[in-house]
């Protein structure tokens, strides 16, 4: 691992947390002396401290982006700043995160960069035949392995643009990385936007970028995601979120494949792979008038859908993907779990799993934190009641409206809160969303802090 920080703190900090779990840590001051040092050993995983200064860090990512195209880089801050946040994404970093860097944030990292160290022989049992090389997809059931065969299919045509559809932590950015693998180069860049996370106006800037004087405050121009996409691919994450003036100038790039900044005059060309995803259903949203029909059919040229985890054909990957997080969960380096037992199995198999993959995630990561043997017990698996329930002689109906995904997913919300104290950043890491994601979910389902303070309030805003 590569640290670019002060150099009053370097070894403190290299001495700490981050020493305990990378396997070596490399310092460095600025972007020069960090690319020099990376080029006598593999670095998985860059780490660049924003108090070096705004103009250093996006140094760093220009170098990194050039010199080790293969290690992700991730900026860490002590207050995070939504304009940065865009401008450091920008240029190529992977997460742009609050400290401090605690022992099991940092190994998520780690892992998340490179997933197969975590990983021993013989473990090709994890994955179907059609998993993209290097995007981690775990499965094997007959709907998980159609699912990537289809992904495969498509990816290996010219379609474009592409849709993914799925529940909320079934997986579609993932199976977006894989159609990336797939279908672009080594160096081609994955860029991914959230529709929901960002105003109407400042979500049209940073796809299609701005001039000086396009409006108030625009004082140099600005290069637009799509344009930093390159011949890579932008995944439009939560498509349906986005405004329908934005939906209509999208719909009118994606069939001249040319695009003006906001406030220019120059037609500008995009060679990008566009992948569009939603959790809602988008015919639905199309005949309640919130979703443009035209969008929507030139979007769904051939929709891939990934199934649920409560889906019939695909519940054989529940334990799978148990036995997975079990091997690759950085929640403790040398835990002495190896497996679970049959009654842990069966409870997890009775669930439904509203959250789909990343509640299965949350629950494996909460039971290596309370097991004291070698292998997962039953007393372990706490699950979450939100959503169906999941059986048992005191279980009662349930009405259609607990079968509602919104429902689920603002229950997951408020259990997060709770148990963070309703702390913004932590909520949000708990959930595996964005701080920027969750506040738009806040507002969409009108939750707030206790006392009935207002969501924007300093209490709520902690």
């Amino acid at each position: 691992m590569l640290l670019v920080d002060r150099p009053a703190e370097r070894e403190s900090v290299r001495d700490g947390c981050l020493g305990c779990i990378a396997r070596e840590v490399l310092t460095a001051v600025d972007a020069a002396t960090a690319v020099k040092k990376a080029d006598r050993t593999d670095v998985d995983l860059i780490v660049i401290r924003e108090d070096v200064g705004a103009p250093e860090v996006v140094a760093m990512l220009r170098a990194a982006r050039r010199a080790l195209p293969a290690s992700p880089a991730v900026v860490v801050t002590d207050s995070l700043s939504v304009e940065l946040a865009v401008e450091f994404t920008r240029e190529g970093a992977r997460d742009y995160i609050e400290a401090p860097l605690e022992g099991d944030r940092l190994d998520r990292l780690l892992a998340a960069a490179n997933p197969d160290r975590a990983l021993g022989d013989g473990d090709d049992r994890f994955f179907c035949p059609y998993c993209p090389p290097g995007v981690h997809v775990v499965g094997r059931s007959k709907a998980i392995s159609r699912t990537l065969e289809l992904l495969d299919l498509v990816s290996a045509s010219h379609c474009n643009p592409m849709l993914i559809l799925g529940e909320t932590g079934t997986g579609k950015e993932l199976a977006a990385r894989g159609v990336h693998t797939l279908r672009c180069r080594e160096q081609d860049r994955f860029v991914a936007v959230n529709c929901a996370a960002l105003t109407p106006n400042l979500l049209e800037s940073e796809l299609f970028g701005h001039v000086k004087g396009a409006f108030t405050g625009a004082d140099r121009d600005k290069t637009g995601l799509l344009e930093v996409a390159g011949e890579g691919t932008l995944l439009l994450d939560e498509i349906s979120e986005m405004p329908s003036p934005l939906q209509a100038k999208l719909l009118r790039f994606l069939q001249e494949k040319s695009f003006r900044k906001v406030g220019g005059t120059t037609d500008l060309h995009c060679g990008a792979t566009i992948i569009a995803s939603s959790n809602r259903d988008l015919l639905k949203e199309v005949a309640e008038g919130r979703f443009r029909k035209d969008l929507y059919y030139r979007l769904a040229i051939f929709p891939i859908t990934i199934p649920p985890l409560r889906a019939a054909d695909r519940r054989s990957d529940i334990p799978l993907l148990a036995d997975y997080f079990i091997r690759t969960s950085p929640i403790f380096r040398d835990t002495p779990v190896r497996g679970m037992s049959e009654s842990a199995r069966e409870r997890l198999m009775q669930h439904n799993w509203p959250g789909n993959v990343r509640e299965l995630r949350n629950v494996i990561d909460r039971a290596l934190i309370l097991e004291k043997t070698d292998q997962v017990q039953l007393s372990s698996i706490l699950i979450e009641p939100a959503g169906v329930p999941a059986g048992g002689a005191d279980a009662k109906p349930a009405s259609p409206e607990d079968f509602s995904l919104e429902t689920a997913e603002r229950e997951f919300i408020l259990r997060a809160l709770k148990e963070t104290g309703w702390q913004r950043t932590r909520a949000a890491a708990l959930l595996g969303i964005t701080r920027a994601t969750l506040h738009a979910k806040l507002k969409r389902y009108d939750i707030r802090a206790p006392g009935g303070e207002s969501k924007t309030s300093p209490a709520a805003r902690k």
